[in-house]
């Protein structure tokens, strides 16, 4: 199962990377938002997948699974969703008031 995470983990870094690497803004911030999901699988992965145990530790269980990294997926998962809706606003804004979302355009000449 970790082996399979791990290629999930490597294609969606890679479908991110390359993203993030294009012109368009609306792409980049696209790309973060996968790159912060591969972020939270590799968290997840690197704690140990493990099913059928649950999070607790009782008297009576004799495995379970540490809580910590989901709860720290959780809490990645609501900041992730925080920062993708200012990069939407920071690219409506910038569209709106320059007209393009190419970042070359965007960055301008150097004359200027």
């Amino acid at each position: 199962m970790e082996i399979l995470m791990s290629v999930v983990i490597g294609i969606l870094f890679m479908v991110a990377t390359y993203l993030i690497l294009t012109k368009s803004l609306l792409r980049i911030v696209i790309g973060t938002g996968i790159i912060s999901h591969a972020v939270h699988l590799l968290i997840l992965t690197m704690a140990g997948v493990k099913t059928g145990s649950p999070p607790l530790l009782g008297e009576e269980a004799a495995l379970y699974t540490d809580p910590l990294p989901q709860a720290l997926i959780l809490t990645a998962i609501v900041i992730s969703f925080g920062v993708t809706g200012f990069f939407c606003v920071l690219a409506y804004r910038a569209y709106k008031e320059l007209g393009t979302d190419d970042m070359d355009q965007l960055r301008g000449n150097e004359h200027e």
